[in-house]
């Protein structure tokens, strides 16, 4: 007997409960994940969901799902594209709905019972995926049909999900030895242990440290940052005071903005030092442990470093295409950024300092750099850019490109009472997704901003339509008064919109296939194209309403704010592609060279001529993108790679001499948005832009092209 299915006997889940009232005079209660969902669109109710219903849940989700596998591996029929293909997409669905609705509340909504429940969670699931993954049987059917592919006549849609099927499960390890195969099982579960372990740490040190400002301590701060930092401090429980956090929405403007160089110091080495103060959460050790089975992971597949392995299933192919575009803008950033640090060295001695500059001393000095060169700052655009508007902005242009709209519901369960949701409608009027915006932060979410999903699009038994969440991390407004976004938390929210429209306009018929299912490397595109609209004054004239008065953003602002749009862009180029550069170096060296993590990301930025007063935007501790699971492991210059296509492809809409060309729009919609993993990205760019994306429209962008 397996062990998922000992497990499952054990609780009593594989036959039918039998009720003896005096012996067992209460019967069990129900459990909401099991049953069928009588909620608005059939989405979880969260409002009856309970820590202890998950486990029951997932045994009988495990159990259902090695049946349902079973029963493909030992189907007497000559494999086939329906009875092997096909059969998997059908697979799994109890396991995918419970497993949606638990990863949602670890990162989104935590508690203590929910992260102990997820502890084991990750064991087992790794355990239970292993057997499938490397199944003789089964990969000898999908191998089977990969090779017969031409007579099979299949669709284009098909015949991508079998190449794609293939190549996850060679790639799991399905054609190793039955010893290589038991190790690489092995290393599964640890890994799937070890990176939830980072991600509780990680939480744990932000959940702990937060920094008390008394009245003598708001010098230079803004009042709309007073105000969310009174309504961070209500939310941890210490109604009256206010407090700085470790979110980045409370971070940064606080080391641009605070007059207290003391207060700035202790705040930014807090920030830095996440993952790493050799306490209960540090994450020094599960980084190297991590490292080293990564590498023996991908030496069991026959690749020599972890980042060959990862990269191959790529559109960079190669560690050495990343290695050669990283490079190629890392030197006009960091000459960029050598000379903005004179200049704010420069800034510093004009107005008396008698101190060298420091790392949190950058953004303050730069904020004032900004506003003598640009006669701007974030202070003056932020009460403008309240989160309302901007939420109406993106839809906006959703509207203008795609033809959706949006439809606030106020009848849907949610994870906490900050969560909103609206329907969406296609252009006739007909339910297309639901989407699900949780935009503040909170002690029980984790630091960053994404999107996730509750459930996917798909047509292989009817029309499904998704389920879409952007989970954020902004500042909350008190008394009443609205969260105003900084350009930043603007540009955020505009992104982490991208990538749910990659969900929600998703119009494929297989699940594996859905919305963001797609190469690392261009899974940004979407998200980082649609940044755009949101700088863009056709958007901000219409949408950037002053919050007291209701004043539109007067042109003299605005056009500051476009002017001062590359301003600092050697800073966070350079912060940017360093971190992408140490990710790169972990999973290319030997693990042997990283046993000492700090002495390993020394010696790398010493390598790369760092500028001391920058940071990594991600060190190593707090790396989440890299070391809470292996997502984006070797994959962070994704981003940049992403941008060069997102650069390229907003010069669609500007060669076109219209941000909402119909014709452009219909292109990005049906090439890009709608096509989810159902055609090769690179083909699937071309047939967008009619051409290869140019290299040097990331540099025009960022402003770094006269320096490269």
């Amino acid at each position: 007997m397996s062990e998922t299915k000992g497990a499952v006997a054990s609780n009593g889940l594989d036959r039918p409960l039998e009720l003896n009232p005096l012996l067992d005079p209460e019967p069990a209660q129900p459990n909401p994940l099991l049953e069928p969902w009588q909620t608005p669109f059939e989405t979880p109710p969260f409002d009856r969901i309970k820590p202890e219903h998950f486990m029951p849940a997932f045994e009988q989700a495990f159990a259902d799902h090695a049946g349902e596998i079973a029963a493909i591996v030992n189907d007497v029929a000559a494999p086939d594209f329906a009875n092997t293909i096909t059969a998997l997409e059908r697979s799994g669905k109890l396991l995918s709905k419970v497993a949606s609705v638990f990863y949602d509340l670890v990162s989104a909504h935590s508690n203590p019972a929910i992260l102990e429940i997820d502890k084991d969670v990750s064991l087992r699931m790794a355990r239970h995926w292993n057997p499938i993954m490397m199944n003789a049987v089964l990969f000898g059917r999908i191998a089977a049909l990969r090779d017969n592919a031409a007579s099979l006549h299949l669709k284009p849609e098909q015949a991508r999900l079998l190449e794609r099927t293939y190549t996850r499960f060679h790639r799991a390890g399905a054609g190793l030895d039955d010893a290589a195969k038991a190790r690489m099982a092995e290393i599964n579960e640890r890994l799937a242990h070890l990176g939830t372990t980072f991600s509780h740490h990680l939480l744990g040190d932000e959940q702990e440290w937060s920094m008390e400002l008394g009245e003598n301590d708001l010098d230079g701060l803004s009042d709309s940052f007073i105000a969310s930092a009174r309504a961070a401090a209500e939310e941890r429980g210490k109604p009256g005071k206010a407090i700085v956090t470790t979110s980045r929405s409370s971070m940064e403007p606080f080391l641009q903005s605070s007059l207290r160089r003391d207060l700035r110091e202790k705040a930014y080495k807090a920030f830095i030092q996440r993952g790493n103060n050799g306490n209960a959460n540090d994450n020094n050790t599960t980084i190297v442990e991590i490292l080293k089975l990564r590498e023996e992971s991908a030496k069991l597949l026959g690749y020599p470093t972890f980042a060959a392995y990862r990269l191959e299933d790529s559109m960079a192919k190669t560690p050495e295409a990343v290695r050669n575009l990283l490079e190629r803008v890392w030197k006009p950033a960091r000459a960029r950024a050598l000379a903005d640090r004179d200049a704010l060295q420069e800034l510093i001695a004009e107005e008396g300092g008698n101190f060298k500059l420091a790392a949190w001393d950058w953004r303050h000095y730069a904020e004032k750099l900004r506003q003598r060169r640009a006669n701007f700052d974030d202070a003056a655009i932020k009460p403008y850019l309240a989160l309302d508007n901007m939420i109406a902005a993106q839809f906006d242009v959703a509207t203008k490109l795609f033809g959706v709209t949006f439809h606030e519901r106020k009848d849907v369960p949610v994870w906490h009472p900050d969560v909103r949701v609206w329907e969406v409608k296609d252009a006739k009027g007909e339910h297309k997704a639901l989407f699900y915006g949780d935009y503040f932060a909170r002690a029980s979410k984790r630091s960053g901003a994404w999107m996730t999903s509750l459930r996917d699009q798909q047509k292989l038994d009817g029309d499904t339509a998704p389920l879409v969440l952007n989970i954020c991390n902004f500042a909350k407004g008190t008394n009443g008064q609205p969260s105003l976004l900084s350009p930043d938390d603007a540009r955020t929210l505009f992104h982490e919109f991208g990538h749910g429209l990659h969900g929600m306009l998703s119009n494929v018929t297989y699940p594996s296939l859905s919305g963001t299912s797609v190469f690392t490397d261009f899974v940004e595109l979407p998200s980082q194209l649609y940044e755009h609209w949101q700088e863009r004054p056709e958007v901000l004239q219409q949408f950037a309403k002053h919050y007291q008065t209701g004043e539109a953003l007067p042109d003299d602002l605005l056009k500051r704010f476009i002017a001062a749009r590359k301003f600092n862009q050697g800073f966070a180029t350079v912060e940017f592609v360093s971190s992408a550069l140490i990710d790169l170096e972990f999973h290319t060296q030997p693990a042997s060279a990283s046993t000492d993590v700090a002495a390993f990301e020394k010696r790398e930025l010493e390598k790369i001529g760092m500028p001391e007063e920058i940071a990594l935007r991600h060190r190593p501790t707090q790396f989440a993108h890299i070391f809470s699971g292996d997502h984006y492991a070797s994959g962070y210059y994704s981003y940049m790679w992403s941008e060069v296509m997102d650069a390229d492809a907003f010069g669609a809409f500007e060669e076109a001499g219209n941000i909402f060309d119909a014709a452009t729009a219909k292109r990005l919609h049906d090439d890009i948005y709608s096509s989810g993993g159902s055609v090769d990205p690179e083909a699937a760019y071309v047939a967008f832009r009619g051409r290869a994306p140019e290299a040097d429209a990331l540099l025009r962008r960022r402003g770094l092209l006269d320096a490269a």
